[in-house]
């Protein structure tokens, strides 16, 4: 992923990480964008967006662990970062057993 200063993620590790500091959220910064971009309204998804870019929030939905988005942000994203076709978004990702 692109370089991102952690520190500049701190304000929003804050608001969406609320179960951890922002210095302990801040350590997977991909977790905390993911969390923006799952339930922050819209004001706060567009700071976040001028701060990292589109091709950042492409890397953490491609890379997205289980549980950090919910149906209906995990369609969305797809089709606003245009990497679904109606009716065709991908599946979100499972758990794998052996």
């Amino acid at each position: 992923m692109t370089h991102i200063n952690p520190d500049a993620l701190k304000p929003f590790a804050a608001k969406y990480i609320w179960w951890k500091t922002p210095e302990e959220a801040i350590e997977i910064p991909e977790r905390v964008i993911a969390q923006v971009m799952n339930i922050a309204d819209y004001a706060d998804v567009q700071s976040l967006a001028d701060l990292v870019g589109d091709k950042v929030f492409h890397d953490v939905l491609k890379h997205a662990e289980i549980g950090w988005f919910n149906e209906r942000s995990w369609a969305y994203w797809h089709y606003r970062l245009g990497l679904a076709a109606v009716d065709h978004v991908p599946p979100m990702p499972i758990r794998k057993l052996p």
